[in-house]
């Protein structure tokens, strides 16, 4: 049983890593996608956002922004703190690291459980999620 926990996620997909000690290297251990959170929000809603006239001929789009690519990201934010927690019931790791794109780390923060985050010892807020195993561990503390 391995007592670290690595994430490393972005909008669209998560890698989780683990090391059975603090000097270790890290070895992958689950991998999961969302492909959704690669389109364009556009590609996400199958109706065109309305229209608005100023009064003076000109039209402007009208609609609800990036809301649909929002909603994609929170669910998979959630899903993957879904997966850090029964990690954690499940007495998988002792110490998590959660590296992830800044906006995706701020969706994570938003499901985290406090049980969960009790064991968060950083944070890192940057895109590593194609990257690897070598590359993510250079980014972490010497010892875990």
């Amino acid at each position: 049983m391995s007592k670290i926990w690595v994430v490393v996620a972005d909008a669209s997909r998560a890698r989780i890593f683990s090391a059975a000690k603090p000097a270790d290297g890290l070895t992958e251990i689950e991998a999961f996608s969302n492909p959704e959170g690669r389109l364009h929000e556009g590609d996400l809603v199958s109706d065109r956002g309305g229209r608005i006239s100023n009064g003076e001929g000109a039209r402007h789009g009208y609609g609800a922004g990036n809301q649909a690519k929002d909603d994609v990201t929170n669910r998979f934010a959630a899903e993957v703190c879904k997966r850090l927690e029964k990690g954690r019931t499940g007495h998988a790791f002792e110490r998590l690291y959660v590296l992830a794109a800044p906006t995706f780390l701020g969706m994570l923060r938003k499901h985290q459980p406090d049980s969960l985050r009790a064991l968060i010892k950083d944070e890192i807020a940057t895109d590593l999620s194609t990257q690897s195993a070598e590359r993510i561990r250079a980014q972490l503390p010497e010892y875990l």
